[in-house]
């Protein structure tokens, strides 16, 4: 425990330029190198040490989270945070090389192997593409999980199925058909471990090298540079307010093999496809002979009406194939996702997953099938549906008030971040980049368009300011970046 005055320990100085969590965290790192917190010791929580000190719970956090990051400090649940125990005083912890002590005598020839740490991938802040950590129902997951672990059976050790566990798949099957829209049967729902899985598993199935996909511009980076990698030519359709262009794709490539969309929310744009976009774009499918793949990966989440309905269920010649994804829903540590493809293609997909996929771990599937049929699935969207459009609101109206005359934020009916357009004719990337080294997330609108130039702006996750408070220090740390 940290035996001095907090305030002793810790002095914030208001005239200086460096962040209050700057301060903060050089001040627990030098109390480590000096043995004034010894391994083990517990540090106080963020709440405890944000009324001591006066400042914001989220410049706590920044703190914890580098000190963290760095390997200084570990999270150990409800015991609290420790000082990382085996550290050596005066030694930076990543710096610490693990070797075999038959290398010792050749250190000079090995490149250091650094300690790894669990705590390397917590969130920054307005960090993209994280449901809110926080309000995940924990201890309910807990119990779920000890009870699957307790049924576990013989059968239940073996290899997973390629295509998913079946209880999953039923689940799935019936909560899109409720939820989405999506007309389907479990037959035709393949489980994968992401969304990159995905796209591998649909470019293994319908693609040769050589052909030719829609991809929205500006747009989700990674489905492009995996396109390219399977030898498939990405072809940048622009996205205007009512989603993709669809007579400029035909114009550019009029025998595509496939279009990759997100109409629920355009990435990253947040637009909703129009229903006259929708329509057009399932005729020319038709027309081509061509696919639609639907990224639908956090269509849950409108905070004006209800969620639309999926682009699949008005598909009636079987050319969509519908992408979700449980890491926008529950968590990006599960690792699922799901594939739900035409009647026609069942085979097609059962044959290539068996050659390309081993299976997802059945244990974590099996627990996701009871959250789901215990009904616990449905009320977490709509908790977070509420939540969400509360943190947006509280995010954008502390952002606004004090960066409006430099930034204003897109009005959205959705998603999971916000869009902050730049006025005048400022960039977006010094900005960006003078953010990420103040310890905080930040990505340019500008970087996800690749021929067609869009108005610069900011694209910041919401889903974990958690409150009015903590979107202030965020707001005036991004303010003094500005300034200066």
């Amino acid at each position: 425990m940290i035996k001095s005055s907090l305030r002793d320990l810790l002095p914030l100085h208001l005239s200086s330029g460096e962040p209050f969590y700057r301060q903060i965290y050089t001040r627990f790192r030098n109390a480590i190198a000096d043995q004034l917190l010894k391994p083990g010791d517990r540090i106080p929580s963020a709440r405890a040490l944000a009324e001591e000190l006066g400042v914001a719970r989220g410049t706590i956090e920044a703190a914890y989270s580098l000190l963290s990051a760095e390997g200084y400090v570990e999270t150990r649940g409800q015991a609290g945070t420790i000082v990382t125990l085996g550290l050596k005083p005066g030694v930076h912890p990543q710096a610490e090389k693990i070797l075999p002590p038959v290398l010792s005598t050749v250190t000079a020839k090995v490149t250091p192997i650094h300690r790894l740490t669990a705590s390397q991938s917590l969130p920054l802040p307005f960090q993209m593409g994280l449901p809110a950590l926080d309000a995940f129902p924990r201890k309910l997951w807990s119990r779920l999980a000890a009870r699957t672990i307790r049924a576990t059976a013989q059968r239940d050790m073996t290899y997973p199925p390629y295509a998913g566990v079946a209880a999953l798949r039923n689940e799935i099957a019936t909560y899109l058909q409720l939820s989405r829209g999506v007309a389907c049967a479990p037959e035709q729902v393949f489980v994968t471990s992401g969304y990159r899985e995905t796209l591998q598993l649909i470019t293994g199935a319908l693609f040769k090298a050589g052909d030719k996909v829609w991809t929205e511009d500006p747009g989700y980076m990674p489905t492009g540079q995996a396109l390219m990698q399977a030898g498939v030519t990405p072809v940048p359709v622009p996205v205007d307010g009512e989603g993709i262009q669809v007579e400029l794709g035909v114009q550019a490539a009029p025998r595509a093999r496939a279009a990759i969309v997100t109409p629920a929310h355009q990435s990253p744009l947040c637009v909703s496809l129009s229903l006259q976009r929708r329509f057009a774009l399932l005729d020319w499918a038709t027309r081509a002979n061509a696919w639609i793949v639907e990224d639908d990966y956090d269509g849950e989440y409108r905070y004006v009406g209800r969620p639309l309905p999926a682009l699949q269920s008005l598909d009636r010649d079987g050319r969509v194939l519908y992408a979700g994804t449980f890491s926008k829903v529950l968590f990006p540590g599960i690792r699922l996702a799901y594939l739900v493809v035409p009647v026609s293609q069942i085979e097609r997909f059962a044959a290539v997953s068996q050659t390309m996929f081993s299976g997802s771990p059945a244990l974590t599937q099996s627990i996701v099938a009871d959250f789901i049929a215990d009904g616990h699935f449905a009320r977490h969207v709509q908790r977070m549906r509420k939540l969400y459009g509360e943190r947006r609101k509280i995010a954008a109206e502390g952002l606004e008030s004090l960066l409006g005359k430099t930034l204003r934020v897109d009005s959205q009916p959705g998603g999971m971040h916000m869009i902050l357009r730049m006025r005048g004719r400022r960039s977006d990337k010094p900005l960006a980049e003078a953010m990420r080294k103040d310890g905080m997330y930040a990505h340019t609108l500008s970087q996800r368009s690749v021929h067609h130039q869009v108005q610069p702006g900011l694209l910041l996750g919401f889903t974990n300011i958690d409150s009015a408070a903590t979107i202030e220090a965020l707001a005036q740390r991004i303010l003094k970046i500005i300034n200066n």
